[in-house]
């Protein structure tokens, strides 16, 4: 029998305790609560580390059996953007360090960029291995976004120094691999472990959301322009008496305040659609499963996707999923067997695509099945959590790193490595 773990997984903006939906809450919130709950079912003991957004919180919250939310203060106790946290990561990684000096994990596994620069700020006074899980590359962001890209200017750079200063990257996806490659992170030192879904949640089998007796498109996500909403509004002029249902953004009472949801209203009211699209907000994650059961079809349209969890979380549901074939969703989809994938950035592509799922009947309920199947195989927390402590324990069976040298909170030389693959 294995030996059980203390893990400390740093995750500086994305709280597992968060409500999804919001402009900085998606995909990494989901997939560090989940990861620490899987974690813990394998008997180790987790604690996840972000930053104080309010001043009541407590220091520790149990989140789950075996798992502990610590509260870092670094910065004001209130909401921030992600991108103005950068300034505060010192005080972030030096939190880590004293409270480390107290409760020392095994390791600490962070999770996006900032994460990674605080981690290893922390961790090198007490040769800590630190393993690192991006979410979103810098590099990646700026190509698609170009001056619309609101990262601090020195990101890049800073995830560089922290690839090649952790004992291992875990990434999500091999399109991933290939951008680190690119960066300067050694092969070597790369494996992948996918995002993944509770199957026992999402399921085919269980309450459906009331519809219509129109075929129901779903897109579910942030509020954001790089998820490309308005090319499925778009759709709807071509695909007559097909509904769009959205969620993501803010609750549905302040969607005005939105200016996506400003902005998608107005394109579907300039293309006669508007009494055929539903923005419903950001939704208690309890409400998902029921809402997904009720699509014909799930729609992601992303100009890019580091992973996108929600075809998978459509895939273990039995909905057929119509996606972008860029990032995760080359490795999460199978084209023309759970769904279809088209090129970014072709409202007539996406349209084509959706329109051939709603002609077939037969075919939605075959990609829907196989979906299902491939969840199972490979997608579920538990396979997940398998392979990431695979790569823990891989970490922790090499001697230990020399003493850090430099100046204190400097990034430290490379001093372990990993194969590339899926473990």
């Amino acid at each position: 029998m294995t030996s059980a773990l203390t893990i400390a997984l740093v995750s500086e903006h994305a709280s597992p305790l968060a409500t999804l939906g919001g402009v900085d809450a998606g995909g990494q919130n989901v997939h560090v609560a989940a990861l620490a709950r899987a974690l813990a079912d394998r008997g180790h003991r987790v604690t996840v580390h972000t930053r104080r957004t309010d001043p009541s919180s407590p220091e520790h919250v149990r989140f789950a059996s075996g798992v502990t939310v610590h509260h870092v203060a670094a910065g004001p106790p209130q909401p921030l953007l992600k991108d103005e946290l950068l300034p505060h990561m010192p005080a972030f990684g030096d939190q880590l360090a004293r409270y480390w000096a107290v409760r020392r994990p095994d390791l600490a596994h962070a999770h996006f960029w900032m994460s990674g620069l605080g981690a290893v700020r922390g961790a090198r006074r007490h040769r800590l291995p630190v393993l690192q899980t991006y979410h979103a590359l810098g590099a990646v962001k700026r190509r698609h976004q170009a001056e619309a890209d609101t990262s601090p200017p020195t990101r890049i750079a800073i995830e560089t120094a922290v690839g090649r200063s952790v004992a291992a990257v875990i990434a999500t996806c091999r399109d991933e691999v290939a951008e680190l490659v690119a960066m300067g992170v050694p092969a070597e030192r790369i494996s992948v472990v996918p995002c993944g879904v509770d199957p026992f949640t999402f399921e085919p089998l269980g309450p459906v959301a009331a519809r219509t007796e129109r075929p129901r498109l779903l897109v579910v996500g942030r509020l954001i322009p790089r998820k490309q909403v308005d090319l499925v509004v778009d759709s709807l002029v071509e695909l007559p008496g097909v509904e769009l249902l959205v969620a993501g953004g803010p609750p549905v009472e302040r969607l005005d305040e939105d200016p996506e949801a400003r902005r998608l209203l107005a394109r579907a009211r300039s293309r006669g659609v508007a009494g055929r699209l539903t923005l419903l907000g950001g939704m208690p994650a309890d409400r998902m499963p029921a809402l997904i059961r009720s699509a014909d079809v799930v729609v992601c349209p992303a100009r890019y996707e580091p992973f996108g969890i929600v075809p998978l979380e459509a895939m273990a549901c039995g909905v057929p999923v119509v996606a972008t074939a860029v990032g995760g969703h080359l490795d999460t989809v199978v084209d023309r067997g759970t769904g279809l994938l088209v090129a970014p950035d072709s409202a007539d592509a996406l349209t084509a695509a959706i329109a051939a799922l709603l002609r077939e009947p037969a075919t939605r309920a075959a990609y829907g099945a196989a979906g299902r199947r491939r969840i199972l195989d490979r997608f579920t927390w538990e396979r997940v959590a398998a392979g990431t402590e695979q790569i823990y324990r891989e970490v922790l069976a090499r001697p230990a790193p020399a003493a850090p040298r430099g100046r204190r909170g400097s990034a430290a030389r490379p001093a372990t490595r990993t194969r590339t693959g899926a473990p």
